[in-house]
């Protein structure tokens, strides 16, 4: 397995709510763009949904593709993050590379990882991959 480790800069977040929960919590759904640096490189765009408690902690589910460089290989890569926290400091949570949706020479793609977001700091990704 390799290791691959990035930073990654929220470049627009458009979010809207469709559904108020009693007692001050609400769903939303984010549109977000990235780009990506390191051993990671290009465009990243995250679709989430998410479920804010009234005290704006929250939980939240996505799918992200990335556009760009891995390595020194080309292409693009989807990643499934399937249970994501903010605790009203940082979002983090974890990365699996989705089967078979993948282009370029980043084809047989698989791999797990993880992300953290913190509100002070640089957001980052990390990722344990390798080719079938």
């Amino acid at each position: 397995m390799s290791r691959a480790s990035a930073t990654f800069k929220i470049e627009s977040w458009n979010e809207d709510s469709y559904a108020e929960i009693e007692g001050g919590g609400k769903l939303t759904q984010a549109s977000v763009e990235q780009s990506i640096a390191g051993d990671i490189e290009g465009t990243g765009s995250v679709r989430w949904l998410m479920c804010y408690r009234p005290d704006k902690t929250a939980e939240f589910v996505g799918l992200q593709r990335i556009v760009g460089r891995l390595g020194d290989r080309e292409g693009s890569f989807v990643l499934l993050q399937t249970a994501g926290t903010f605790d009203g400091r940082e979002a983090k949570g974890e990365l699996t590379v989705v089967a078979g949706a993948v282009s370029g020479e980043l084809e047989g793609l698989r791999g797990t990882g993880s992300f953290s977001a913190p509100r002070e700091g640089k957001p980052s990704l990390t990722l344990e991959y390798d080719f079938e």
